[in-house]
């Protein structure tokens, strides 16, 4: 069997979302800068015509297609112009060949968006393979090994009005969570003014929930370490499980440092990439929770080595799980002091899977085993939006 075709396209539909479906938006890098931090953020998917890209893998002799998406615009061009010409007539099973043809010959694209292209092809490749062989891809990397997941619901784009913050984290403990993110919108740049409405978030959720349920905290990579500390030691007493990605993701001496600084653990990596990214910020002791995302860091193939490098050094991988079919895969292919819980974010996933036929939600606060061949999804290419679906 050789790959015969490597192709994107493109479904559309109308809005898939209710304006002010996105309440609020987390604090960014460039809000260091005044002029950018009252701007609105407005995800893909609420005004005008929706379309969302995707990857499609073709394989000889096989009817079965590896499929992978939605994909950023940018994204599926380095696909067709570069790594397209590098893979067809390859074997589509020698997975690591493929992946090291792809990185030796991105010499340049170690990092950002061309590694989340080599992550595209690789995971399109594995829902090939799990087609071909009628098996879920978990199965194919030795699962499961846990049966169930925790999740933890990811709440970016709610209000962060203090009364509504206390809502919405009753409403999804009722769901069943025992864990929740939240994220701030304010760093530095806004003063004292919004290191207080930082803390009142914080509080508020305590206030609701109580503290037998798990609160993260993601500052976006747009802390500074002074800032850190002092954010850290006022919120200390609400004990959170963890504080995400606080500085740039290249400052790993900073992460080591501020890990040294504060009791709060540390979690980072998302913006992070491959093996080698994933040991400078182990050999280094910087992170406490390792987070690189599935679908950026490398792909499935990719993520395999850092999980291994991970439990070597007793660091668990809770991957940013923006796309939540690839991230389960590996996750339950992994022992549960590896892989113990498992992103969900709310909103955005009723972006990603917007084309979706089936929506995959946890049941109860958990992500179960995945019984389906492949990556476990078919698209519709006729978009209608159930009611449930948002």
């Amino acid at each position: 069997m050789r790959i015969k075709d490597i192709r994107t396209f493109t479904l559309r539909s109308g809005p898939i979302v209710p304006k002010g479906f996105w309440e609020e938006r987390l604090v960014r890098p460039v809000d260091l800068y005044e002029r950018f931090r009252e701007e609105p953020y407005f995800p893909i998917g609420e005004e005008g015509t929706f379309k969302q890209t995707f990857l499609e893998i073709i394989a000889e002799d096989s009817e079965e297609r590896g499929i992978f998406g939605p994909l950023p615009h940018k994204i599926a061009s380095i696909i067709e112009g570069s790594l397209k010409p590098l893979i067809l007539g390859e074997d589509p099973f020698a997975v690591e060949r493929i992946w090291d043809i792809m990185y030796r010959s991105q010499i340049h694209g170690r990092k950002g968006e061309t590694m989340i292209a080599v992550s595209a092809v690789d995971c399109a490749l594995w829902d090939l393979i799990g087609k071909v062989k009628k098996e879920p891809v978990v199965r194919l990397l030795g699962g499961p090994v846990q049966e169930r997941v925790p999740a933890y619901a990811s709440m970016l784009g709610f209000s962060l009005d203090p009364k509504a913050v206390e809502k919405r984290s009753l409403e999804y403990v009722d769901r069943g969570f025992r864990a929740m993110k939240w994220f701030f919108r304010h760093g530095p740049g806004s003063g004292s003014k919004g290191a207080e409405e930082n803390i009142r978030l914080v509080k508020a959720v305590r206030d609701s929930v109580g503290y037998d349920v798990d609160l993260m905290l993601d500052c976006w990579s747009s802390w500074t370490i002074d800032y850190a500390v002092r954010m850290a030691r006022k919120i200390e007493r609400y004990e959170p499980a963890w504080l995400e990605e606080p500085l740039m993701p290249d400052d790993i001496d900073g992460y080591a440092e501020l890990r040294r600084r504060v009791e709060i653990p540390i979690a980072g990596g998302e913006h992070e990439y491959t093996r080698w990214g994933a040991r400078e910020l182990l050999k280094r002791r910087a992170v406490d929770i390792l987070q690189m995302d599935v679908t950026w860091a490398g792909g499935i193939t990719e993520m395999r080595k850092v999980c291994a490098l991970a439990s070597a050094e007793g660091v668990p991988v809770i991957p940013h799980a923006g796309w939540t079919e690839p991230a389960q895969s590996l996750i339950f292919s992994q022992p549960m002091t590896v892989c113990p819980m498992i992103e969900y974010l709310i909103k955005h996933s009723v972006i990603q899977q917007a084309f979706n036929r089936e929506k995959l939600k946890p049941r109860d606060g958990y992500f179960y085993a995945p019984r389906k061949i492949g990556l476990g999804f078919e698209l519709e290419t006729e978009k209608t939006v159930k009611e449930e679906d948002i």
